[in-house]
């Protein structure tokens, strides 16, 4: 794996000069010191892996030009992380581990008892695009902003599963594999659980399958990342 990475919003292909902006060039002139001439691997999240030389890099932006594909592009299968959003640092942590682990969409939701009223949603992408740039990724999922839950579900498209982790059926941790493949999305509640209207309205969707992650109450950024895992074991691409 290349020892720089970067997220390229911009067409990649041989031959193509690439703007940087001054983040981006500040990061690999001043931050990682490279010098005009020096080599990493760009993607943009559609077209794989490449490498790129540096043309220039100064405060207020600079320059690549890609050289050849390293790396086919590889997407995550159709699978949603739906959660309520917790203290910062634990909502950073559940929107990195998501895009390391193959989530392709991550949406949080308003419950009736999340704690976080408001996200930085820019922010939060960002914690995505740095997650793909470490762990060699060629995907970002995008981070949809803040919805309440109950707009959410009102819209949602039925041929998509939810797969609801919920705490009430704490025991033996169940498998996933009697369940059907296709579009699904992991439901993750917040700290205080769901309300009882809440679960009232979700035990009662013909799309929706309970599960358990086990016989202990998961902290919400730990019942993510249980969850993710079970269901990419069973369903997904691991």
């Amino acid at each position: 794996m290349a020892r720089i990475r970067l997220f390229i919003d911009h067409p990649l292909a041989a031959g193509q000069p690439v703007p940087l902006n001054g983040d981006q060039a500040h990061y690999l002139g001043g931050v990682m010191r490279l010098a005009p001439g020096a080599v990493m691997e760009v993607f943009n999240g559609h077209d794989g892996a490449w490498s790129a030389r540096l043309v220039q890099a100064t405060k207020r932006g600079g320059s690549l030009d890609v050289l050849e594909q390293v790396a086919p592009q590889r997407n995550p299968p159709d699978l949603w992380l739906v959660f309520a959003p917790i203290k910062k640092a634990r909502t950073d942590f559940i929107v990195e581990k998501a895009a390391e682990m193959g989530a392709a969409r991550i949406l949080p939701v308003q419950t009736d008892h999340t704690n976080s009223e408001r996200i930085r949603q820019d922010r939060l992408q960002a914690h995505a695009v740095e997650a793909a740039e470490q762990c060699g990724g060629t995907f970002v999922p995008l981070v949809a902003d803040l919805v309440p839950l109950a707009r959410l579900l009102d819209g949602w498209d039925e041929s998509r599963r939810i797969l609801w982790a919920d705490e009430a059926m704490a025991g033996p941790a169940e498998t996933l594999a009697g369940l059907p493949r296709g579009p699904w999305a992991i439901l993750i509640g917040p700290e205080g659980g769901f309300s009882d209207a809440e679960r009232a309205r979700l035990a009662a969707l013909p799309h929706v399958s309970r599960i358990s992650l086990g016989p202990r109450i998961l902290r919400a950024d730990t019942a993510a990342v249980a969850a993710l895992a079970l269901w990419q074991a069973a369903l997904g691409d691991w």
